[in-house]
C-alpha cells in the first residue's frame, strides 16, 4: 500500500483516483518481470486457461497445478518451501490480471516476508507452524487486510484502510496461511457480475465474451486461472456460488452466521434482514473441508459472539440405517420461474441417471414452491433504506451508476422502508420460511440437486436472474456450487436432446429475457463455458 493514497475526498477526480488505483496494482505486478500479454488478451482468442503453459517454468507450473491438499504434505515436509510456492502463484497471479483483469493488487512484500518466516520455523522445529502451513490464499478487496485499501467497489471508498486483518484471515493466518492477492469486486457488491469503475470488467478465461460471475468474480477468474487454488468470496445472492460455477470451481455459502465476518466492509453494516456470509471458492472440494474445518477449528464465535458455536463435525456422514432408506436427493429441473439453458439441463440430467445407478440414493422430483415470491421478498429486504447508502456511495465520488447497479438498486421491489413495513417485510420472510420448511418436511428429502443458475456463464452485462442462487439466502441453508466435468458445446450430443421446445413460450418476464438470449447467441456464444450445479443441505 502507497504512503499516500489518491482520492475523491481530497479534490481528486473519480477518473484520476481509478487511474491512481490501477498504476498501483500494476506496480505490485511489476517486480515479477512478467512477458507482456495484451496482445493475447485483446485478440480473439477466447479461451485464456491455456496461456500459462507457456509463460511459467515447469516447476511453476507444477506447482500452481496441484491443489491444496497436495500442497499440505509437500510444503510441511520441507520438499517445497513456502517461499518457492508463493513466487510461482504470485507469478500465475500476475499473469491472471492480465488475462481476466481480476487483480486490485499483488502483496509481494509481506507474502515472501511470511513465507521466509514459515521456511525458517519448519527448519528450527522440524514441524509446520498449522495445517495450512505455506498455503497461498487469495482475497476479495472486501474482506480487510491490516494497512491496505478496503473500498467495496465504490471510487468514493478509496483511502478507508483497514486498521486489522479481518477475523477470518487471523484464524487463517495462525493455521500457516500466506496471504498474497486481493481480487476485484463489481460496485456496490451487488451484482452476479464484477465490474466498477476503479478497475474496469473481470472477464471469463474460459470465454472472454462472459462473465467470470459475481460479487467474487475476481477470486472465480483467478481460480480458474490457477493465479490461485484457494480464496474468500463473500455470499448475499449468490457471490459465492455464480464465480464458482462460472469458473468450474467449489465455491461454499455456509449457513449465516457460521464463519467469521468481523473485519469485511460493505453498505447495509449491522443489517439483519438477510445476512451474508463468507466462506471458501477452491479448486477442489477437499480445499472447501479444509478452509471450513481449519477456520471452525479457530472457535470463531469466542471473539465474535453472533456466531453460532457448532464445530466442525469431521466424521458424521449420512448413516442410511439410521433413517432406514437411502438418500433422498430433490432433483429441481426448472424453478418455475426460468427454465435453465440447455447445456445446463443435460448436465443435471446427465448427473441424476448417474446417481440413479447407485443402490443407495433415491431420486425425486422437486416442484418448486413460490420461488418468484421469493425473490420478491429477498429484494425487499436487500436495500431498506431504499438503497440510499448505495446511492451515496457513488455520489460522493461523481461516479456514474453501471447499469447492473441501475438494475438491482431500482429494482420494483426495493423500497425505503418504515418501521412498520419492515416488521411486515420480515414477518413476509418468516413466513415464507416455515412454509418452505414444512414442504422440505412433508417430502423429506436429504439434499435438493439445483442449476446453480439459469445458464452456464452469462454475456457480460446480462446476468439479472438470481433466484437459482439467492433462494438459498433467503431460506438461510447451506449451498455449495460443483463443476460438473463438461463445457458448453462440448462433444456432449445431450445439450442438443435438452433444446427448448419449438413452441416455447415463456412463463415470466424473466424468463422472456433468458430465453431470448440462448436464441441470440446459442452454443456458440458460450462455447468453452464449464457448465456445474448446486448442492443444498438445511443444516
Amino acid at each position: 500500500m502507497p504512503a499516500e493514497i489518491l482520492t475523491t475526498s481530497s479534490g481528486a477526480s473519480w477518473q484520476d483516483v481509478a487511474a491512481d488505483r490501477q498504476r498501483y496494482r500494476d506496480s505490485t505486478i511489476a517486480p515479477l518481470g512478467l512477458p507482456s500479454l495484451k496482445s493475447q488478451a485483446s485478440s480473439a482468442l477466447l479461451d485464456t486457461t491455456s496461456i500459462a503453459q507457456s509463460v511459467l517454468t515447469a516447476e511453476e507450473l507444477d506447482i500452481t497445478g496441484r491443489n491444496v491438499e497436495d500442497l499440505i504434505p509437500l510444503l510441511a515436509s520441507g520438499q517445497w518451501s513456502a517461499k518457492t510456492v508463493i513466487k510461482a502463484f504470485m507469478r500465475r497471479a500476475g499473469l491472471a490480471q492480465q488475462l481476466a483483469n481480476c487483480v486490485t493488487e499483488l502483496l509481494p512484500e509481506r507474502a515472501l516476508k511470511r513465507a521466509e518466516e514459515l521456511d525458517a520455523h519448519l527448519v528450527a522445529t522440524g514441524q509446520p507452524i498449522g495445517p495450512l502451513h505455506g498455503i497461498p490464499i487469495s482475497v476479495k478487496e472486501h474482506v480487510g487486510m491490516k494497512g491496505c485499501d478496503l473500498n467495496a467497489g465504490f471510487v468514493g471508498w478509496v483511502g478507508r484502510v483497514a486498521e486489522e486483518d479481518a477475523h477470518i484471515l487471523q484464524i487463517l493466518w495462525d493455521a500457516g496461511a500466506v496471504f498474497y492477492v486481493r481480487t476485484t469486486q463489481p460496485q456496490a457488491l451487488m451484482h452476479l457480475e464484477t465490474s466498477n469503475n476503479l478497475y474496469g470488467t473481470t472477464v471469463n478465461p474460459y470465454n472472454t465474451t462472459l462473465t467470470s460471475g459475481g460479487s467474487s468474480g475476481g477470486e472465480g477468474a483467478l481460480l480458474g486461472l490457477r493465479g490461485s487454488v484457494l480464496g474468500i468470496g463473500t455470499d448475499i445472492g449468490g457471490s459465492i456460488r455464480s464465480p464458482a460455477a462460472n469458473n468450474g470451481l467449489f465455491g461454499f455459502k455456509p449457513t449465516s452466521l457460521r464463519l467469521p465476518v468481523m473485519g469485511w466492509s460493505a453498505t447495509m453494516a449491522g443489517s439483519d434482514h438477510i445476512i451474508g456470509t463468507i466462506g471458501p471458492l477452491s479448486t477442489s472440494l477437499e480445499g472447501v473441508r479444509l478452509f471450513c474445518r481449519t477456520v471452525l477449528a479457530g472457535r470463531p464465535w469466542l471473539r465474535e459472539p453472533s456466531l453460532i458455536p457448532i464445530p466442525w463435525r469431521e466424521n458424521e456422514r449420512y448413516d442410511r440405517s439410521a433413517k432406514g432408506r437411502k438418500l433422498r436427493v430433490g432433483v429441481i429441473w426448472d424453478d418455475g420461474v426460468v427454465r435453465p439453458h440447455p447445456p445446463v439441463v443435460a448436465a443435471l440430467a446427465r448427473v441424476v441417471d448417474e446417481l440413479k445407478k447407485s443402490n443407495e440414493v433415491e431420486i425425486v422430483d422437486w416442484d418448486c414452491w413460490k420461488h418468484d415470491l421469493a425473490w420478491e421478498i429477498i429484494a425487499k429486504l436487500y436495500f431498506c433504506d431504499g438503497a440510499a447508502e448505495e446511492k451515496e456511495g457513488m455520489t460522493v465520488s461523481g461516479e456514474p451508476m453501471l447499469p447492473l447497479t441501475k438494475w438491482i438498486l431500482e429494482g420494483p421491489h426495493v423500497r425505503q422502508h418504515t418501521i412498520q413495513s419492515l416488521w411486515q417485510a420480515h414477518q413476509e420472510r418468516d413466513a415464507y420460511r416455515v412454509s418452505y420448511a414444512a414442504l422440505w418436511n412433508e417430502r423429506d428429502v436429504d439434499v435438493i440437486l439445483s442449476p446453480a443458475g439459469p445458464g452456464a456463464a452469462p454475456k457480460l452485462e446480462t446476468a439479472r436472474y438470481w433466484g437459482y442462487t439467492s433462494q438459498w439466502n433467503l431460506l438461510n441453508y447451506p449451498a455449495i456450487v460443483f463443476p460438473t466435468g463438461t463445457k458448453v458445446g462440448s462433444s456432449d450430443t445431450s445439450q442438443v436432446a435438452h433444446e427448448y421446445p419449438e413452441d416455447y413460450k415463456p412463463v415470466s418476464e424473466a424468463d422472456k429475457y433468458n430465453y431470448d438470449l440462448w436464441k441470440e447467441h446459442g452454443a456458440e456464444g458460450y462455447a468453452n463455458a464449464p457448465v456445474s450445479l448446486q448442492l443444498v443441505g438445511r443444516l
